[in-house]
Parts: structure tokens; C-alpha cells; sequence
């Protein structure tokens, strides 16, 4: 797909209202619009713990997910956290996402960090 119409959106903190009002507000919007082809959501550090623990933003993965949004973890982050079988069973995708964010950010493409 054309890099000009993949959003990576490199998720770190871990507020929730933050996730709820902006994270997944414009990611599913996005989608739901057409904004973009193509959102690769990335939960990286302690958004990983908030999804495990997190009914409201499980529920908000799921609809994501609905929507067409490509949810996945830093597999690193998970297993230091404990949770990498947590967010599996969510249907998230984990792995090591060093070589890929650099691959981003050094090819220029979309990333929206938040």
C-alpha cells in the first residue's frame, strides 16, 4: 500500500481519557471516513498494562479492530509487563516493533505519536 495512505499511530501514555478522546476517537474515525487506507494502531510502554486491566478500552480495541484498525504491541513492553498473553487473547498482535519504528521513521511515513 502507498505509504501515503498508512497512518502509524504510536500510542505511549497511558491517560485514559487521552486514549478514549483522541487515540481511538481519531483512529476509528479515520476509518469509519476514509481518511486514511490503512491505520496501523501501535501500543507501545504502559498502554499495553491499561489494555489488559481496562474493560472500556478493551471494548475500544474491539470496535478499532471492527473498524478496520491494525492493533499490535511491542512485544518487549508486553513481556516486561506481564501481559503478552492478555493482549493475544484480544486479538492484538505482538512483536518487537524496534527495527519496524525505525524502518518509519527513516522512511519518512506517517506516524502520529501520542
Amino acid at each position: 500500500m502507498d505509504d501515503k495512505t498508512h497512518l502509524h499511530i504510536l500510542w505511549t501514555g497511558d491517560n485514559v481519557i487521552t486514549a478514549e478522546k483522541m487515540v481511538f476517537m481519531y483512529a476509528i474515525n479515520a476509518r469509519m471516513h476514509g481518511w486514511w487506507d490503512e491505520i496501523t494502531l501501535i501500543v507501545w510502554g504502559a498502554p499495553a498494562l491499561l489494555v489488559s486491566e481496562n474493560q472500556t478500552i478493551q471494548d475500544l480495541v474491539r470496535e478499532a479492530r471492527e473498524a478496520g484498525v491494525h492493533i499490535t504491541a511491542c512485544k518487549a513492553c508486553a513481556d516486561q509487563l506481564g501481559v503478552t498473553q492478555k493482549l493475544e487473547k484480544l486479538d492484538i498482535e505482538v512483536k518487537y516493533w524496534g527495527v519496524p519504528l525505525t524502518e518509519i521513521l527513516a522512511g519518512g511515513k506517517k506516524l502520529l505519536t501520542i
